[in-house]
């Protein structure tokens, strides 16, 4: 649930200083100039004594600021600090403390012009972001595979058109497929091999970034979009994505995926005909795992048990 702004206001005030609304080189720099010209020392504190800027013989004074708390510099009716000021005696005394509550009045108007300005322009922004991911939510759970979660086929396809549309480009293209999905859904029925499928969809949704495409094109292939990669980043996720998989701990299930990788370099290519390279890529790579050490051993340790 959103709080609303005018309690965002009041709240989160608690957790300003004044550094985070005032620039204290520049008080300090006024303050120093105040001393020279008219004799003032200045103590500015945090709101619960710590000093934040000195300009003056302030040694072994403890602010009190529960009792004499000086001049408060006040943000949305909150204090975030105090103004302590030593004035010399004599005629000009009184328009001393009266120029002292002027500028008091002024930084703390300074201080709730910036809190205001950065408390709504955070808030606009996570509404905003909020509004996002609603309709994101709203956009997509209709195009969701059930099992994994994945957008379906149709709605993949569709994303892929509207990234050729934006003109994105470089992106990565991974086709990856279950290695012996069939031979789980023969050996141990329906139920397990949905449970390969979800735990390959697993793994891979956790190695991927926000922003990578993952799509449930059939039903043990995936493919995944990586728009934009950084140099190794794809090649650094395949790796990934079969060495968790090869390493999943299962009494039944022997989790494996085979991966094809190619780069859609010029917004020129078709992504479709690009992922047709990817699919040979794939399909070379699943003939190599199949004829790994060890690999038929592991396939069947479910039937061996």
């Amino acid at each position: 649930m959103t709080v609303s702004l005018d309690k965002r206001l009041k709240e989160n005030i608690k957790g300003y200083s004044l550094a985070n609304l005032f620039d204290l080189e520049k008080v300090s720099s006024y303050f120093t100039h105040l001393q020279e010209a008219l004799g003032v020392e200045l103590l500015l504190t945090e709101r619960h004594g710590e000093t934040a800027v000195a300009a003056g013989d302030f040694e072994g004074f403890v602010p009190d600021v529960v009792n004499e708390p000086g001049r408060k510099v006040r943000v949305k009716n909150r204090t975030i600090g105090h103004i302590y000021a030593k004035v010399p005696a004599g005629e000009k005394e009184e328009l001393l403390n009266q120029l002292l509550d002027e500028m008091t009045d002024i930084y703390a108007n300074m201080a709730e012009k910036h809190y205001l300005y950065r408390e709504t322009a955070t808030y606009a922004d996570e509404l905003k972001q909020k509004m996002n991911d609603d309709e994101y939510k709203l956009d997509h759970n209709e195009h969701l595979d059930a099992l994994t979660g994945y957008l379906n086929k149709t709605y993949f396809e569709l994303r892929i058109k509207k990234m050729e549309e934006a003109g994105v480009a470089p992106a990565a293209i991974v086709c990856a497929n279950i290695n012996d999905w069939k031979f789980a859904n023969d050996h141990y029925g329906d139920e397990e091999s949905d449970r390969l499928i979800k735990i390959i969809a697993d793994v891979i949704r956790g190695e991927a970034k926000d922003g990578y495409v993952l799509g449930r094109v059939d039903g043990d292939v995936f493919e995944i979009i990586i728009p934009n990669p950084e140099e190794g980043e794809a090649e650094d996720f395949c790796k990934r994505i079969q060495e968790k998989c090869q390493t999943y701990e299962d009494s039944i299930l022997a989790p494996s995926i085979a991966v094809g990788l190619v780069y859609r370099i010029s917004v020129e290519e078709p992504f479709k005909e690009r992922y047709s390279d990817a699919e040979y890529e794939m399909f070379q790579n699943k003939l190599e795992m199949k004829h790994t050490y060890g690999y038929q051993e592991r396939l069947v340790k479910g039937i061996m048990r």
